[in-house]
């Protein structure tokens, strides 16, 4: 084993009894920003260093046709002498995968026939974090237990989770897995960085209260806290230039300006600044993370050991204060 899988933190998945490490390889990117090629080399790499849980959907990879991403970590799977007991594969339903009726939403039917098209598509027999990609609000709770009871009961799944429900879906959700003597969600992904702290406000607060683990997806809004201003100005941004970083850069651009000169001003680089103030956040179990290339990997295991001080922590709350609903910005696009 090497050093860098020994210093790897792990933490609970949830209330449940496996380990899973704080960091999770985000595939978002893979399957048209990233070459398929350079996809293999991170998930390795990935493994390598102690990151054990390959966060998936089932659209991801929809630039090239929707299902391409868990066909690239299938075949690496078989092709690079990986262990499929050494990773975790976590992957979502309920997005559309096509336009045809009942090919999406959280319907029983569609729950169970998604989960077997990934586990076609992983080329393995079962998924360990099964997560519901949003809510689906024309589904009854006791359809959606029906279906992930019936595929966990069945060995396909071991573990259920969401990905951005408010804390009132949590409380729901919970409910009604209790009343069924099921284990009910293990985790949830939410949106969570400095620049939208809503889920402050109920979401952690809920999840804490249910046993839920919480990943932040988007730890760094897309590239707006990785010195976004910097590299507009150097001409080396890339998603920063783009998405949610662009649409929310002109109403923080004088925060950010602030937290950029902040993170020169203690020798960090603030990528490492901005997830290492996430991974900090009670209740927060851990942080999906999206590199495209190995250095940028590495900066995110570098933020593991970044330990802010108070005062420090004190002030970047100062930068980016909770509005008193904690709501945030809108926000668009889903991890």
């Amino acid at each position: 084993m090497s050093e860098d899988r020994k210093r790897t933190p792990y933490v609970r998945l949830g209330r449940s009894a496996t380990l899973v490490s704080r960091l999770w390889l985000g595939t978002v990117n893979f399957s048209g920003r990233v070459e398929d090629a350079d996809a293999s080399r991170l998930l390795s790499a990935a493994l390598d260093r102690g990151i054990n849980c390959v966060d998936m959907a089932n659209i991801y990879g929809w630039r090239v046709h929707k299902g391409h991403t868990e066909e690239l970590v299938g075949r690496w799977l078989s092709k690079s002498g990986v262990r499929r007991e050494d990773v975790l594969l976590a992957t979502k339903v309920g997005e559309d995968m096509s336009d045809r009726v009942n090919d999406g939403g959280l319907s029983a039917r569609h729950i169970v026939a998604a989960c077997e098209q990934s586990l076609r598509r992983l080329d393995v027999d079962h998924i360990d974090l099964y997560q519901m990609h949003r809510l689906d609000s024309a589904a009854p709770w006791d359809e959606i237990w029906q279906a992930m009871d019936r595929l966990v009961s069945s060995g396909k799944v071991c573990y259920v989770g969401s990905s951005n429900f408010a804390g009132w879906n949590i409380a729901a959700a919970q409910e009604t897995a209790m009343r069924r003597n099921a284990m009910g969600l293990v985790s949830e992904q939410s949106i969570y960085n400095l620049a939208v702290r809503r889920a402050d406000a109920e979401l952690i607060p809920a999840a804490q209260a249910y046993g839920v683990g919480v990943f932040a997806w988007s730890p760094l809004h897309g590239g707006l806290l990785s010195g976004a201003l910097r590299k507009l100005a150097q001409g080396t941004a890339v998603k920063s230039a783009q998405g949610r970083a662009q649409e929310l850069l002109p109403a923080l651009r004088a925060n950010i300006e602030a937290y950029e000169r902040f993170c020169e001003r203690i020798g960090e680089h603030p990528a490492e600044v901005g997830l290492s103030w996430v991974l900090s956040r009670p209740g927060i179990s851990g942080a999906v993370i999206g590199p495209r290339t190995i250095g940028q990997l590495e900066s995110a295991l570098r933020a593991l050991d970044l330990n802010l001080g108070e005062a420090e922590l004190a002030e970047l709350d100062a930068l980016f204060p909770v509005p008193g609903d904690a709501a945030g910005p809108p926000v668009t696009g889903a991890g």
